[in-house]
């Protein structure tokens, strides 16, 4: 198996094929493999949620043209992407004041809703969501379905000329060749996009920055009666984690109130939020685990606990299961973004946190524009 191509992208999952895209949008050849028959990894075991609005600052240039390549490809691909995307709701005067500050400090991003606006979106005005004391729309977020982006993606990158080669694991690359276990492969430039698996191949670059993987637990439910929004619902825990969100002074008020009410969500380091998908069942998370080699095993006390506060969150009594599933993905303590050009032809991306379909579109320009492509 030999050929040749201006960049071969490994690793068919969202970061990986929006440098395709890019790349394609730049006139180059494009090939792309990949060690599995299809999308299962991080890429389709998320939200679909482009956190974009609540990013910190640091990332406004990647949160700007990464929002935009979303949209460019979907205008080019068909690809469905609902710019209703985010809804961050509060339940004390510590959690609005968050939002508050937010809002004050980028009101681009966000818009502030009453609780009867709030529970108007969530309910199609319905009923009232009891402790909801209002809320921010996320103006910038967008929304895509986990479940088929990728695969929809992979299917129009194929349609338009661009070679996917399924089924074909990464071996080493160097210099322009890629190993891989249907022979070798040569091109111009070698972008790697494999995630938490960079230790597989290049384990001194993933000590370096301490890469481990991040396990979620997370589910699939049944559409709660009445529940009308098409945007993902953040909630306390995730003004914690949203970088754009915990910068605000009163988030420090927020992290004392949830370890004081809710220690055991601090303890599994969560993240309460939901996000429907077409069909109006919801994807329901999450928890995190930190490990280099992470146990299958998923604790039911921990989703026991998440159901019942996303329950609580929409008013009602329980949610009903259909699935259940352990995410997936890189994560380092010293940064979001992993980028290693190993020699001038040849470079490891990844993102290294949870914002891989936030700031993929973004990265694939950034690390282009770095080779000059």
């Amino acid at each position: 198996m030999q050929s040749s191509a201006d960049l071969i992208v490994v690793g068919a999952g969202i970061v990986g094929l929006a440098h395709a895209i890019e790349a394609r949008r730049r006139g180059l050849s494009v090939r792309v493999i990949d060690r599995d028959e299809r999308a299962v990894g991080a890429s389709i075991r998320n939200f679909g949620h482009c956190c974009l609005s609540a990013q910190p600052d640091e990332h406004d240039e990647l949160v700007r043209a990464s929002r935009e390549g979303w949209l460019a490809t979907a205008a080019e691909s068909g690809l469905p992407v609902r710019t209703d995307g985010g809804l961050v709701v509060a339940r004390s005067a510590a959690q609005l004041a968050v939002l508050e500050e937010f809002v004050a400090a980028r009101p681009d991003r966000g818009r502030l809703l009453s609780a009867g606006a709030a529970a108007g979106l969530l309910t199609g005005g319905e009923r009232e969501l009891p402790g909801l004391v209002g809320a921010v729309a996320l103006t910038q977020d967008l929304r895509v379905d986990p479940r088929t982006t990728v695969a929809r993606l992979a299917d129009w990158l194929a349609g338009t000329g661009v070679p996917i080669d399924w089924r074909t694991a990464c071996l080493g690359a160097a210099d322009g060749m890629v190993r891989t276990t249907r022979g070798e492969l040569r091109a111009e430039r070698v972008i790697v996009c494999v995630g938490h698996d960079v230790d597989l191949l290049w384990p001194e670059v993933a000590d370096q920055v301490e890469l481990q993987r991040c396990a979620l637990q997370m589910a699939l439910v049944e559409p709660p009666l009445g529940l009308s929004t098409h945007a993902a619902v953040l909630t306390a825990t995730s003004m914690l984690r949203y970088g754009g969100l915990a910068a605000m002074p009163a988030a420090e008020a927020v992290r004392a109130e949830v370890t004081g009410q809710a220690p055991g969500l601090v303890e599994m380091v969560a993240n309460v939020m939901f996000a429907p998908r077409p069909d109006g069942s919801l994807l329901v998370g999450d928890s995190h685990r930190y490990a280099v080699s992470q146990d299958p095993f998923l604790d039911e006390g921990i989703s026991d606990r998440l159901l019942a506060e996303i329950a609580m969150v929409l008013g009602v009594d329980r949610l009903r299961v259909r699935q259940r599933w352990q995410g997936v993905y890189a994560s380092s303590p010293q940064s979001d973004l992993l980028v290693r050009h190993l020699d001038p032809r040849t470079s490891v991306v990844s993102v290294t946190s949870g914002v891989g379909m936030t700031l993929s579109f973004g990265l694939a320009r950034r690390v282009l524009d770095e080779l000059g492509t």
